[in-house]
């Protein structure tokens, strides 16, 4: 395994385990900053959208345009783009119905001394969560992995705006577990948990596609890659950024994670 794989597998690894750390800060704090909370899940929707179609998906068509012609490299990319987001989209249909998997409480939000009843919900809707959470962060594992193999400076951009994203996720597992056992150490020990299906994916990416990574598939998985990061900034990051939205602090977190990437783009050229 050489250094690049490695370095890819590392960034799949932090960008999962920013789950851990929405946890702590929905157990270690008694109330959520969530003007906060909306300019960075905005940012992090900025971030994953400009570098989707302003850099991923031109790299993708670029790959297969030199593969398979003009026209017909140009057709698969849109292809690959869009079966990226119908691929995304039927996890999210297939999964329990269970809310926002972005909506986050704080801890005065909830009853500290659940029923028996309101203890078996909490505790199904808390591990329900989690399994949602762990199969979304499944492909986003195979996006970071793959952006960062083919530009690790790429590559750590998009960890840094899926770890933002995976705070709130975190959160989401962590709070109905705890308010259903009174274990802070369930809680976070599963919200970790699923946190570690990122680097799960990408591992399984290495093991999967590097055999067959040739330029056609490249570029098929990276316009998809592109595809995916779009719905799930579309779907579930600006929603969520529009909740706890004041003054319009959301959109300028959108803005502002364009200009970063942008620039970054820039210097790192």
């Amino acid at each position: 395994m050489d250094e690049n794989v490695i370095f890819a597998l590392l960034l799949t690894l932090f960008a999962g385990l920013a789950t851990g750390i929405g946890s702590l800060l929905s157990l270690l704090t008694s109330r959520t900053n969530t003007k906060f909370l909306s300019v960075a899940l905005g940012f992090s929707a900025g971030v994953m959208i400009y570098v989707s179609l302003v850099e991923i998906f031109v790299k993708a068509k670029d790959a297969l345009v030199v593969e398979l012609g003009a026209t017909n490299g140009y057709w698969m990319t849109i292809v690959g783009f869009f079966g990226g987001m119908i691929f995304i989209a039927a996890i999210d249909r297939l999964l329990p119905k269970l809310g926002n998997p972005h909506e986050v409480k704080s801890v005065e939000d909830m009853d500290v001394e659940p029923s028996n009843a309101e203890y078996t919900k909490l505790m199904k809707m808390g591990v329900f969560t989690a399994l949602a959470v762990g199969i979304h962060n499944f492909p986003e594992g195979i996006a970071t992995f793959m952006s960062a193999l083919q530009d690790p400076n790429l590559g750590i951009a998009i960890a840094i705006a899926v770890a933002i994203h995976n705070i709130p996720e975190g959160i989401a597992v962590a709070v109905p577990i705890y308010y259903a056992t009174g274990s802070r150490k369930k809680a976070f020990k599963l919200s970790f948990l699923s946190g570690l299906a990122e680097p799960i994916g990408a591992f399984l990416a290495y093991l999967i596609l590097m055999p067959y990574l040739n330029g056609v598939m490249f570029g098929v998985v990276f316009a998809a890659v592109a595809g995916i990061m779009v719905f799930v900034s579309l779907d579930g990051l600006l929603p969520a950024a529009k909740k706890y939205d004041e003054a319009h602090s959301s959109i300028y977190g959108v803005i502002a994670g364009m200009m970063v990437m942008a620039i970054s783009l820039v210097l790192l050229a």
